[in-house]
């Protein structure tokens, strides 16, 4: 299994989906990245969706969720899906549980890159799955972790540069 996007050119994120675009949900960067996943294995019944930032450890001491998905069920998401009613079920991200800005409700669904500091490294993971997992908007990553556990198939990802706004 493969992921890719149209958002990752020659190894970075491209500025619209992160702070320096145009697109912002509730404070946060929102315009969502399109991607899509190639050869999933046999007997996928969805596919779960983490999009997140190590190199935020060193600034705020954990790994920073920007994103999470569950429950897809086609191997594409289009440009800007997030936010706009999609047809899979979207997660807490960190703007509500670190900066504390946002309720849970503000919070669910893409939250792009900003980093403070530096360039920093954004990891697309992707996990197919053989059931749907069935969890509430607004789940958190341990909750979609918990669910998943004996249920992947494969898993891919995609890494992306993306440097601060200056």
């Amino acid at each position: 299994m493969k992921v890719t996007s149209s958002a990752v050119v020659d190894g970075w994120i491209q500025d619209k989906y992160g702070c320096k675009g145009e697109t912002f949900v509730n404070g946060m960067p929102g315009l969502s990245m399109p991607f899509e996943i190639i050869d999933e294995p046999e007997g996928t019944k969805s596919f779960a969706v983490v999009f997140d930032d190590y190199d935020a450890i060193p600034v705020c001491g954990f790994d920073w969720v920007h994103w999470t998905i569950a429950d897809l069920k086609r191997t594409s998401v289009e440009e800007g899906e997030s936010h706009n009613c999609p047809d899979f079920t979207e997660g807490c991200n960190s703007w509500h549980s670190v900066a504390g800005e946002n309720s849970i409700e503000q919070a669910t669904g893409y939250g792009g890159p900003a980093p403070p500091d530096r360039e920093h490294r954004y990891t697309l993971k992707v996990y197919a799955l053989d059931t749907v997992l069935g969890l509430k908007r607004g789940f958190r990553l341990n909750e979609l972790y918990f669910a998943m556990q004996g249920h992947v198939l494969a898993h891919a990802k995609l890494i992306g540069l993306y440097a601060p706004r200056r």
